[in-house]
């Protein structure tokens, strides 16, 4: 390997700082974008399960919001409920508020990875002109410098591949992340509605009992 690196000269190196991070912001995706982490199954059934006859304590809706980025939209939603003067508008505002937060951070580094995947190709093909210089380079009138003209050609030809390895990857789980994350958007809206409904005869109650 460090042959490699050798006979793909300086160029290499930027390739190799953009391959280490994609394969960090990948395995760390990984790990962050499971259903069981970002929608906990039952989550949604068990609050309102416990919210069917008055909304939970304050206690209980703060260890909800640390639970999941679904807890986080969840405990929004109780937390405007026990306002006073809570409406369903300002319910909605709130569970949307939250909504736009939590897609936020399910969208992190994910700019940073597409970028990766973009400048891949680029930094590769960098590369290729550098060798293709050292190559014109090499030749001079009358005779050719053999050594230098074979680093040309491996600058040339490893830095193009290397950047098309990292890119595709790349770019593949730049794409995989977006729809995991736009489906989970789907999901977080479809239970902050179902939440929205369930509370709303407590609000009705509570908006009868204010002054």
């Amino acid at each position: 390997m460090l042959s490699i690196v050798e006979a793909a000269g300086w160029p290499i190196w930027p390739l190799i700082a953009c391959s280490i991070a994609a394969l960090a912001i990948i395995l760390e995706r990984l790990s962050s974008l499971r259903n069981a982490k970002v929608i906990p199954p039952r989550l949604l059934e068990e609050a309102m399960a416990v919210s069917v006859s008055s909304i939970p304590s304050p206690d209980t809706i703060d260890k909800l919001e640390r639970n999941s980025p679904l807890g986080v939209v969840l405990a929004a939603g109780f937390r405007a409920v026990r306002r006073p003067h809570a409406t369903a508008e300002s319910l909605r505002e709130d569970l949307e508020n939250s909504g736009r937060s939590v897609m936020h951070g399910l969208q992190r580094y994910l700019n940073a990875l597409g970028t990766v995947a973009s400048s891949a190709p680029l930094l590769g093909l960098l590369g290729t002109v550098v060798g293709l210089i050292e190559i014109f380079g090499s030749q001079t009138s009358g005779s050719t410098n053999p050594t230098l003209l074979a680093h040309g050609i491996s600058v040339a030809l490893y830095n193009t591949a290397f950047g098309l390895i990292i890119a595709v990857p790349s770019l593949m789980f730049y794409r995989y992340f977006r729809g995991r994350v736009d489906d989970f958007g789907i999901e977080l809206e479809q239970a902050a509605r179902r939440l929205a409904t369930h509370l709303q005869p407590q609000l009705e109650a509570a908006t009868r009992i204010s002054p």
